[in-house]
């Protein structure tokens, strides 16, 4: 799941920019991330807590 989550964002962050280039947003990176950070911190703890440990230790009897 990992890697199928850093591709999504590689492919928004190039979408976002092909289209800045374009002149089809008029938005600035620095802008929206002063304003929309903290999003991006839920975001990464939200990943965090679903994401499994890995392999689960046996019970010792």
């Amino acid at each position: 799941m990992k890697g199928n989550v850093a591709a999504i964002v590689l492919v928004l962050v190039g979408t976002f920019f092909l289209l800045s280039n374009l002149g089809v947003i008029n938005l600035s990176l620095a802008e929206l991330l002063s304003t929309w950070w903290p999003v991006i911190l839920i975001v990464v703890g939200l990943m965090l807590f679903f994401t499994p440990n890995g392999e689960k230790k046996p019970k010792q009897e």
